[in-house]
């Protein structure tokens, strides 16, 4: 794969060389010429089949797991978020220590790597939330929470100029991957003032799944950030400044 470096861009195909545009820019690559049946047929490219079946197996599940948080991640996620949890779902896929090349999955595989994945790569949480937090997953209650003691906002928030205010929320999700399946839950502070002000007390986050759920138990905490313009709350810049991260994983 190359990068069109020219103040035309191509796209289509010449002479055997595609040219396409994508979000990264313009590029161009050579136009394969094994034949399609023969990929899925010859013995030569067993290997390509069963890279092929793991990396499909991979992306399903890092959509499933998008779509469990999607209501969450919507206002913190970046462009690039779909191709980042493939690949570290891949990560899972290849912990998988039972399975044979080609069959191995992320359920037989550590869905706990998924632990600290970004939703927003603009803006990481680690470098946003500076409060400390404690997060807890209890899988025979179902109840998934996060706990932050009282801090000031205006010190240990990297919050973005202009923002008045901030919001932290959580999602709690189970979710199937082989009936693909999902339970998920929302909850949040509300509108809290970026102040220089102490918190009165500990902000409280929590949800509840069904009890001794037999799936995979994901937690992720958000920080959104807002600007208060005559009593209405306008997020900034399409939610570019909120950081979202995957803060606990339950596997089974």
């Amino acid at each position: 794969m190359a990068k069109q470096d020219s103040i035309w861009k191509l796209k289509g195909t010449i002479g055997g060389v595609t040219f396409y545009k994508t979000k990264d820019g313009s590029l161009a690559r050579e136009k394969t010429s094994v034949d399609g049946n023969r990929i899925a047929t010859d013995p030569a490219f067993a290997r390509t089949r069963e890279n092929g079946a793991e990396f499909g197996r991979a992306g399903k599940a890092g959509k499933l797991l998008r779509r469990s948080m999607r209501l969450l991640m919507q206002n913190a996620s970046d462009k690039r978020v779909t191709a980042r949890m493939t690949q570290e779902m891949m990560r899972v896929l290849k912990a998988d220590s039972t399975s044979i090349r080609g069959m191995r999955n992320v359920l037989d595989g550590e869905l706990e790597l998924l632990t600290g994945f970004e939703f927003n790569i603009n803006s990481v949480l680690g470098t946003t939330l500076f409060a400390e937090y404690s997060s807890a997953i209890d899988r025979i209650t179902g109840e998934l929470k996060v706990d932050i003691p009282p801090f000031v906002p205006a010190s240990a928030l990297a919050a973005p100029a202009g923002s008045t205010h901030f919001k932290l929320g959580i999602c709690g999700a189970a979710v199937n991957f082989e009936t693909e399946e999902i339970e998920s839950i929302l909850d949040s502070t509300g509108f809290q003032p970026i102040s220089t002000d102490i918190l009165p007390a500990p902000l409280e986050l929590s949800v509840n799944l069904t009890a001794n759920s037999t799936n995979p138990l994901f937690l992720a905490l958000s920080i959104e950030f807002y600007q208060e313009v005559n009593g209405q709350f306008y997020t900034l810049q399409n939610g570019a400044f909120n950081g979202m991260a995957l803060v606990k994983v339950l596997g089974l």
